[in-house]
């Protein structure tokens, strides 16, 4: 079972995060952020990563530490999940429309973290949420699950559209990536060896 749990506590945040990759997409996550659990929701759901996640930060601060330590979290267990990554595909990628946005999303589960990001939002809220903690929930995430992510906006006027796209296009993207290669199960995919 590719499974992992993580607990992170912090003065700023106390988080635990339970993941299974071979899941359905089933998830109960629940950060005090009413829109980052719908985010987080289309993230299990659309990678079919089963995802469990408790987070109570500090909230009255406002919502960033939750969201970055979140994603520090969830990046932390995909790499205990993932393990020495034998048999998996590695890559993944997804070009994924909703209404007027249009996001492309392409990943390698390669231990190198990287980001690069061409998104622009709109505006600076969703409701009260912050458009700019999305960058920093992925920064945290591709850094603690050694992932290299390019996340690019191609079209949207819609801030909760373009946000709802990228969690889905990065889902897609790994649930790709996380896949065992039937024609290489066995396999690290890479020709050094080692990821």
């Amino acid at each position: 079972m590719r499974s992992a749990k993580i607990s992170r506590k912090t003065a700023e945040t106390d988080i635990s995060v339970e993941i299974n990759l071979d899941g359905t997409g089933a998830y109960d996550n629940q950060t005090g952020v009413g829109f980052f659990d719908h985010m987080l929701d289309q993230l299990a759901r659309h990678a079919l990563i089963d995802m469990t996640v408790r987070a109570t930060g500090d909230l009255h601060i406002d919502d960033h530490h939750t969201v970055e330590d979140t994603g520090i979290a969830l990046g932390q267990a995909l790499a205990q999940a993932l393990g020495d990554k034998r048999g998996i595909r590695r890559y993944g990628a997804c070009h994924l429309p909703m209404d007027d946005a249009q996001v492309r999303a392409a990943l390698d589960l390669s231990a190198r973290p990287y980001l690069v990001w061409n998104v622009e939002m709109p505006t600076s809220k969703i409701g009260a949420f912050d458009t700019e903690l999305v960058r920093e929930f992925f920064q945290a995430f591709a850094t603690h699950g050694g992932i290299t992510l390019h996340v690019d906006k191609l079209h949207g006027i819609n801030s909760h559209h373009i946000a709802e796209a990228v969690f889905k296009a990065v889902a897609r993207a790994l649930r790709e990536a996380v896949e065992t290669d039937p024609r290489k199960s066995d396999a690290i995919p890479s020709t050094k060896g080692a990821l």
